[in-house]
């Protein structure tokens, strides 16, 4: 039964053991987003919390169940957090249960408390629940006892199966479990396992999936040894499988220790930090160099500082994301409306009235101050019919559509003010009853737009729709982390966006990547004492982005093809200053 359908009241609540997978959010089911939108209470670890809080609906009860929290701020998990599997390591003892967020709605609870007796608990007073477990819910021991809990006590659940990270980890190490053979393949617990269960995997000549950590690999590969496997036989073993800070070693069984010891991975800053290993002659450890999907993604881990306003830096975080990046969004701009809104209120009013043929939006935030302004008066995207609509490019196109309005005009070319005067039609007084464009835009605008439509025989009504104004300082540790050398990347999308962030940040220390949407923005990253390195081919974000993706693919097969390890901007030390590319 879903959430959605059960009757409301005290006595019938509902609970959802969700599988949240081994650790990338979008390995999330169309399902668990769903169950997720729909919960009252939300019930999960840490750092499994951080995976699926962003598709729980506003108010809902977060509950943390880890005795011990990590330090890392809510949305940046530490890498021993992100990298932790339930359905093979579950925790031990009884759960301390905090709640996590404090803006959300809270649901009392003492401060030891057993998980089962919550999620009922929670389910008794008509909640629905959702119980997150990392993986899968049906590999997970306390999900099970929770769920008999539930049975025993007549409370309806549930289950929405997740990535097992057994399964998942592989498959983002570029190691398949099966070849054309049809080999067999076995999965083992390393911290449970008896003699017995490694004597049956050691005299098979099938695949073996171990679960174990970074302590003990070793020990587990000296087990199958010891049990007949032969010492050559290929291993590779990948840490914080599925997230931005896998990393994956290719070695045999008899060489597995010395080869975490070359590479310096032990002993193991984070104690138990769970790491699933792959045996076997046909596990395709050999061919890992091409099947290596995941860790090939031209910014793989490279942390990518945004500093745009937040809501526009949504839409590039996320292709940045795809690029393999882990972006951080430091707002540099603040919006504000204006200081005067009677400017705004004219404008608008004389929009319902008949007084402009045309009404051109420059930006998202634009769209948004005049959305606000339409609901403050009653009015909605009807408000717009007789008037032709452009915008200046396919964001602020998806900004206008979410408001229901389909833009008549968007530039075919480069997405500016330039590119929309390209194709903006000249005023005709045969074609064209009213004269005049209402032009709703930042306080801080150029001029180009308006003089170019005077120019095509239009009167232009130019009106500060908002303010835009330096945002507050980041956080101390980012500001440490810009001026340290922290970031791999940094990301300018306008001059202002150059000086307000070394304004409130201070300047990005000298390995770090620094890319510029255009000549103005590089020419004003210079004046900062900055280098830049990629510029966009075009004043577009999202071909910013590419430009950035384009030169770390670079980067990563120029140290391939010289026989060097693959290392972020931010792991080399600082050399000397490089030229500006265009690319």
């Amino acid at each position: 039964m879903s959430p959605t359908t059960l009757p409301a009241g005290p006595d019938h609540g509902h609970v959802t053991f969700l599988g949240a997978g081994p650790g990338d959010p979008g390995l999330l089911t169309l399902r668990a987003v769903e169950a997720l939108a729909n919960a009252d209470v939300l019930i999960a670890e840490h750092h499994v919390l951080d995976v699926v809080r962003t598709h729980a609906r506003e108010g809902v009860a977060l509950l943390d169940t880890d005795s011990s929290p990590p330090s890392a701020p809510t949305g940046a998990p530490s890498a021993s957090s992100a990298a932790t599997s339930a359905d093979t390591f579950p925790g031990t003892g009884t759960p301390q249960l905090t709640v996590v967020d404090g803006a959300s709605t809270t649901v009392g609870a003492p401060a030891v408390r057993d998980a089962a007796h919550l999620v009922m608990e929670a389910a008794r007073g008509g909640k629905r629940v959702v119980r997150a477990v990392s993986g899968d819910p049906g590999l997970d021991t306390y999900a099970t006892e929770e769920m008999l809990a539930c049975a025993a006590a007549g409370v309806p659940f549930e289950v929405v199966p997740g990535v097992a990270a057994a399964v998942g980890v592989p498959a983002y190490a570029g190691v398949p479990l099966r070849d054309a053979q049809g080999a067999d393949v076995r999965f083992v617990d390393a911290r449970t396992a008896s003699e017995r269960c490694w004597a049956e995997v050691g005299t098979s000549d099938g695949t073996v999936v171990v679960s174990a950590t970074l302590e003990t690999v070793a020990a587990a590969a000296g087990e199958l040894v010891a049990a007949g496997r032969k010492p050559d036989t290929p291993m590779t073993v990948t840490v914080a499988g599925t997230t931005t800070r896998q990393r994956t070693w290719t070695a045999t069984l008899g060489t597995i220790a010395q080869t975490f010891k070359q590479a310096k991975v032990l002993p193991s800053p984070e104690a138990g930090q769970p790491v699933i290993a792959v045996v076997g002659e046909r596990s395709a450890a050999a061919q890992r160099d091409q099947l290596s999907w995941f860790e090939s993604k031209p910014l793989f881990g490279w942390r990518v500082l945004v500093p745009r306003t937040k809501e526009q830096a949504a839409s590039l975080s996320d292709q940045l994301r795809s690029y393999g990046a882990v972006p951080h969004e430091v707002p540099t701009i603040a919006v504000e409306p204006p200081r005067t809104p009677q400017q705004m209120e004219r404008a608008v009013k004389g929009l319902v009235t008949g007084r402009y043929e045309w009404i051109a939006f420059t930006s998202v935030n634009a769209v948004k101050a005049v959305r606000e302004k339409f609901e403050e008066y009653g009015l909605d995207a009807r408000a717009f019919a007789g008037i032709k609509v452009a915008a200046v490019g396919e964001q602020t196109a998806k900004a206008l559509i979410a408001f229901g309005v389909k833009p008549d005009l968007v530039p075919s070319g480069e997405q500016s003010a330039a590119g929309l005067l390209e194709d903006w039609p000249p005023y005709d007084p045969v074609f064209d009853p009213i004269d005049r464009v209402f032009l709703p835009r930042a306080d801080i605008a150029t001029e180009t737009l308006v003089a170019g439509l005077i120019e095509l025989g239009w009167e232009v009504d130019d009106v500060t729709a908002y303010r835009t104004v330096r945002a507050s300082p980041p956080p101390a540790e980012t500001r440490e982390a810009i001026k340290g050398g922290g970031f791999d990347a940094v990301l300018f999308t306008s001059s202002s966006t150059v000086r307000n962030l070394v304004g409130i940040a201070g300047k990005p220390h000298n390995v770090t990547v620094i890319a510029c949407i255009g000549p103005a923005t590089a020419k004003t990253a210079e004046e900062h004492g900055l280098r830049v390195d990629v510029m966009a081919p075009e004043p577009s974000v999202h071909k910013l982005a590419e430009a950035l993706a384009d030169f770390g693919l670079r980067r990563r097969a120029a140290a391939v093809e010289a026989g060097g390890p693959v290392t972020r901007p931010s792991e080399r030390r600082p050399g000397a200053r490089r030229r500006r590319s265009t690319t």
